[in-house]
């Protein structure tokens, strides 16, 4: 019995001492190095460049080597970029278990930036979906710069003729999260009733538009400072979370689109019809344990009950950035932005999103 004793001590050590190391490799902050020099004969162009993780002190405007097309991609001269936390937890590196696909100790990739809008430059020589002079937006990784690639069959699609560089900017991650959450995990039906907790925000903006265009009864969650925005957006009914507390209301909802994550899971229960969603968009700060929490929650819950608690983890495609450009061309959708920052101004405009009071998207202008 000793010698179990024994080796169980020895097994859950050897257990915490893997976990230890495994911590240690994935928090490891490698030295920021300046970006590097360019030979004469290299064509150059200005991005946002950052070598090691950190705050919006290891970014720096560099110029660095301007990209060229493979035979199936396009170049895109960026009008315009959209700021979401996204790029601000790329940076940080946070949480840490992101950096087992971004990069341990120092970004894989050290251009910032994802949402973009601009003009089709030139295209590779398999290209047939594209050409010169399109004007474009989507998704991809860089697009704090002044030129991006992307292939044609990636998140990248035409912008509709009523809308700005501006505007299109601000759609793929937020609008694509909005759609996909209300769609597809929540798998929205009309004439029930959908609560947004966050709906002054980059996604709520576009989820409560969608949940309306899905001909649902939105309950918007935000500030008192944003209730006429939130209604002029189609909302039925507004909430002022400083005041109270959705989930003690004792209103019932049969899907609850989450971006901010101050609830718990079993308070959250309380808000939901027996057979309703949670879908969750947004969750609690931390490095390690808190965006967790709930996910790790859900999966203990969704046994046990009838309702659902879904973990969104949104997916750029192409075919729903042409179904957010038809809502947009018809005017069922209209992005809602805060305020817009020249390229230099990057780390400013990451502070501000970070402090997660932007009204709508806040928009790099490359103008």
């Amino acid at each position: 019995m000793k010698r179990w004793k024994k080796i169980t001590a020895s097994l859950l050590a050897l257990v915490g001492l893997v976990f230890l190391s495994l911590a240690l490799v994935i928090s490891y902050d490698s030295a920021c190095t300046p970006a590097p020099e360019l030979s004469e004969q290299s064509e150059r162009m200005k991005a946002i460049y950052y070598s090691c993780y950190g705050s919006t002190d290891v970014l720096e405007v560099a110029q660095v080597e301007k990209p060229k097309p493979a035979d199936d991609q396009i170049l895109i001269k960026i009008r315009a970029a959209g700021v979401n936390p996204l790029d601000w937890h790329y940076m940080r590196g946070s949480p840490y278990l992101m950096r087992l696909g971004s990069g341990l100790g120092l970004p894989d990739n050290p251009g910032l930036g994802v949402d973009f809008a601009g003009t089709v430059e030139a295209v590779g020589e398999k290209v047939t979906k594209f050409k010169p002079g399109d004007e474009v937006f989507g998704g991809g990784k860089g697009a704090f710069a002044e030129y991006l690639t992307i292939a044609e069959n990636g998140a990248v699609s035409l912008i509709p003729a009523n809308m700005s560089f501006e505007q299109a900017a601000s759609v793929p991650i937020a609008a694509i999260t909005a759609l996909q959450a209300l769609r597809d995990e929540g798998q929205v039906q009309k004439g029930q009733r959908v609560l947004i907790n966050g709906a002054s925000g980059g996604v709520g903006t576009f989820a409560v538009q969608i949940a309306k265009y899905y001909g649902a009864e939105v309950t918007g969650v935000c500030s008192a400072r944003n209730h006429e925005m939130v209604r002029s957006m189609g909302a039925d009914h507004v909430i002022d979370y400083r005041q109270v507390d959705y989930t003690r209301t004792g209103h019932r909802y049969d899907l609850i689109i989450d971006m901010v994550g101050n609830h718990s899971l079993s308070e959250n229960r309380q808000a939901l019809e027996a057979d309703g969603s949670l879908v969750m968009v947004g969750g609690a700060k931390g490095n390690w344990i808190g965006p967790l929490k709930n996910p790790l929650k859900a999966l203990l819950y969704s046994p046990f009950v009838g309702q659902k608690f879904i973990t969104l983890l949104a997916s750029l495609r192409q075919t729903d950035l042409d179904v957010l450009g038809d809502l947009m061309s018809t005017g069922k959708l209209t992005p809602v932005m805060d305020r817009s920052y020249p390229l230099n101004e990057v780390p400013d405009a990451l502070r501000y999103s970070e402090e997660g009071h932007a009204r709508g998207k806040i928009v790099i202008s490359m103008e």
